[in-house]
Parts: C-alpha cells; sequence; structure tokens
C-alpha cells in the first residue's frame, strides 16, 4: 500500500514539474521529466517522469519557420504593449493584449508584448515561442 501511495505521488509530482520544465520540445520535455521524476521517486520516478514530460513536451513543438519569419518581418504596432506578467511559453497572454492571426496559417497568431514578439494560438491564447 506504501509503495502504491509513493508511486501516485511521484506521478502527480513528474506531471506537474514535468510541464513547467518542458517548454519546448519533446527532449526537453524527457530530460526535465526524468531528473525531477528521478529526485521525487528515483529509478521507477524517473522513467515516469521521462515518458509524462515527453508526451508534455510535444504539445508544445515550435511553430513551422514560415510563421516564424512573418512574425519576425510584420510590422511592429504603433501603440506599445506592456504587462506587468512574464511572459511565459506554455502560458496564456493576457486578454488586455490583442493577438493578430498569421495569415494563411490559422492555427497561430502573434503579438509584440514587452517589446517581445511571440507566436501564441490563438484559441488559448498560449505563447507557443518567444521570439528574441
Amino acid at each position: 500500500m506504501l509503495s502504491k501511495l509513493f508511486i501516485g505521488t511521484a506521478m502527480a509530482a513528474s506531471l506537474m514539474s514535468g510541464a513547467a520544465l518542458a517548454q519546448s520540445s519533446t527532449v526537453n520535455g524527457a530530460a526535465g521529466g526524468a531528473v525531477t521524476g528521478a529526485i521525487v521517486g528515483g529509478p521507477v520516478g524517473a522513467a515516469v517522469g521521462g515518458v509524462t514530460g515527453a508526451i508534455i513536451g510535444t504539445a508544445i513543438d515550435p511553430p513551422p519557420q514560415k510563421v516564424v519569419t512573418y512574425v519576425r518581418e510584420a510590422p511592429t504596432p504603433e501603440a506599445r504593449v506592456v504587462v506587468k506578467e512574464k511572459i511565459v511559453v506554455g502560458q496564456p497572454l493576457p486578454q488586455t493584449v490583442v493577438v493578430t492571426p498569421v495569415p494563411d496559417n490559422p492555427k497561430y497568431a502573434y503579438a509584440v508584448v514587452n517589446d517581445e514578439r511571440v507566436i501564441v494560438e490563438p484559441s488559448s491564447r498560449k505563447v507557443i515561442q518567444v521570439l528574441n
């Protein structure tokens, strides 16, 4: 009974920490989940965390290069948008930020926030990538 509780706790911790660490790719997700799982649950936690992190990491794959190029070259809006919150991959933009759809690719939109160009998923407003 105690071992099941320990494994369940390790899995839950791996899920939460894997989501925080796996921001850009499957590799980062697997590595982050495995490290966190190992810390929390030893070898079993590492295995569960690695798999969980890989799954979460695939949910935020980078957009196609064509979309990145479009967003980099799009004119900067005249009105400067500043928010207090840190812009984080995987988190939604505040509702006050206006997002602009990417032509020819309705899966993506973008905004310029705190002088950073960000690519977002329009329906959830979730940040997919921050461009430097």
